[in-house]
């Protein structure tokens, strides 16, 4: 399995489709929040929702990711990465947020793809990222951990536990 962060483009429409279909068909909620903020049936209009270039009500610039599987060119996941934290963001939220379509978990693509999405924060400047999942995600919480995150602490958040990450960038 060879993944490669790649920025969606015409050229990968039928392999973005084809993942947001399976996320759809499959009930489960779509994370990053970035990839489900709008409609990817327009994929145009899809393209330009990805990424924050403005900050404004509270948002901060982000970057939004593709995880491609170039051996089989299959999107096997996504990351959206703020550049910097907000209070909201800093509380809940964190740098990266990152998310595997249900057929390709449990193969390591998230622990390779957010080990790619922290060398993007190395290229924006970022020296310590913040990451932030359930308590009861196992399986993202030793992805974090297989990166080098290291627990500060668990908060409540609307009723739900969630675990707070530092992963120090060299």
């Amino acid at each position: 399995m060879n993944l490669v962060l790649v920025k969606a483009e015409e050229r990968y429409k039928e392999q973005i489709t084809e993942m947001m279909n399976e996320w759809t068909a499959s009930g489960e909620k779509i994370v990053p929040y970035a990839i489900r903020k709008a409609d990817y049936h327009d994929f145009d209009s899809y393209i330009s929702s990805l990424e924050l270039k403005d900050v404004r009500n509270g948002k901060v610039p982000d970057s939004t990711f593709f995880c491609l599987d170039t051996d089989r060119n299959l999107v096997v996941g996504a990351v959206n990465i703020r550049h910097y934290l907000n209070e909201d963001l800093l509380r809940n939220g964190g740098h990266i947020g990152d998310g595997v379509r249900p057929s390709e978990r449990r193969k390591g693509v998230a622990t390779k793809m957010i080990s790619l999405a922290l060398d993007e924060c190395r290229k924006l400047g970022i020296t310590k990222v913040l990451m932030v999942c359930d308590k009861d995600n196992i399986g993202s919480a030793k992805s974090i951990i297989n990166n080098g995150g290291v627990l500060e602490n668990e908060i409540m958040c609307d009723g739900v536990i969630e675990q707070r990450y530092w992963i120090e960038l060299g």
